[in-house]
């Protein structure tokens, strides 16, 4: 492939959501897209086995959205046809009154991918300085702080810090980490919500607070360009995925990953000329049988 969706998504310095795309209006034609979405999850099987061969690292991925984005299809079709023993897909939801009685990375920590396999989280550790920076009095459940003007700005700094080292020492340690942000428009997210309100089989998908915290898009826009400012790093970079249209945001994803793993210069194990001649006696004695 030709193209170089690492770099051509990555979160610069001084990212600005507000001149990020939503719309892919580049020369891929959706049906072109499809075709190579299915020749590059062939390609991702394939470095998937030789991470878990290889067996030295491990894969992180982080997906962050604002609802109605497509998270969950994206997962879907992107991993779908992988081997789903070397994966895990970790949906955060509202912490539990376990959660909170650690600190807000403890339950994240508990779903880390072991060595030779890839990790999805589904909503991350990120939520601790986006809902909860929107919401801040959500962090009084932490029973730590007396009132939401404990939150103040150091109070996120140092958030932000403890996120970023963090993932410093996952990297350090083996884990290579891709955050994605899938960049959906309003006008788009307002058009799903409709399509899960008209269509049946797709009521089940729409919360009734969806719409509070769609009231709330200015502040999560916000939050969310501050965090990806604030944690976008050479070692754990952010992607900005244009989102209106899912078909281009799964394939999107899906190099970017390959990308990455191909640069873990992953190698499938060499047998030592001791289990070489061992592997041959044993294939004589199967022969003769």
């Amino acid at each position: 492939m030709s193209y170089s969706f690492s770099k051509d998504f990555r979160a610069e310095d001084k990212f600005k959501i507000s001149k990020s795309e939503t719309k892919y209006n580049g020369s891929i034609s959706k049906k072109d897209g499809k075709k190579m979405l299915e020749d590059e999850q062939k390609m991702l099987r394939l470095l998937q086995e030789k991470l878990y061969a290889d067996g030295s690292q491990s894969l992180l991925i982080v997906i962050q959205a604002m609802d109605a984005a497509g998270k969950d299809s994206l997962i879907e079709h992107v991993f779908g046809g992988i081997n789903p023993q070397g994966c895990a897909v970790t949906s955060f939801k509202t912490p539990s009154s376990k959660d909170y009685s650690h600190d807000f990375l403890w339950r994240h920590y508990l779903a880390l991918p072991e060595k030779g396999k890839i990790g999805i989280f589904n909503r991350s550790h990120y939520e601790s300085v986006l809902i909860c920076k929107v919401h801040p009095e959500f962090n009084l459940s932490e029973k730590v702080w007396d009132d939401v003007s404990d939150f103040d700005d150091d109070f996120w700094k140092n958030r932000y810090e403890s996120i970023r080292n963090f993932e410093k020492h996952l990297v350090e340690n083996g884990t290579k980490i891709i955050k994605l942000f899938l960049n959906v428009s309003k006008e788009e997210q307002k058009q799903r919500f409709l399509d899960r309100i008209n269509e049946e089989d797709k009521n089940w998908k729409f919360g009734f607070g969806d719409m509070k915290e769609r009231a709330l898009w200015d502040d999560y826009q916000k939050v969310y360009e501050e965090a990806i400012n604030e944690t976008s790093k050479d070692h754990a970079p952010w992607y900005i995925l244009p989102a209106d249209s899912k078909w281009f945001t799964r394939l999107a994803a899906l190099q970017i990953i390959i990308e990455n793993l191909e640069e873990m210069d992953l190698k499938f194990p060499v047998l030592s000329n001791e289990d070489l001649g061992e592997l041959e006696a044993v294939k004589l004695t199967l022969e003769k049988e």
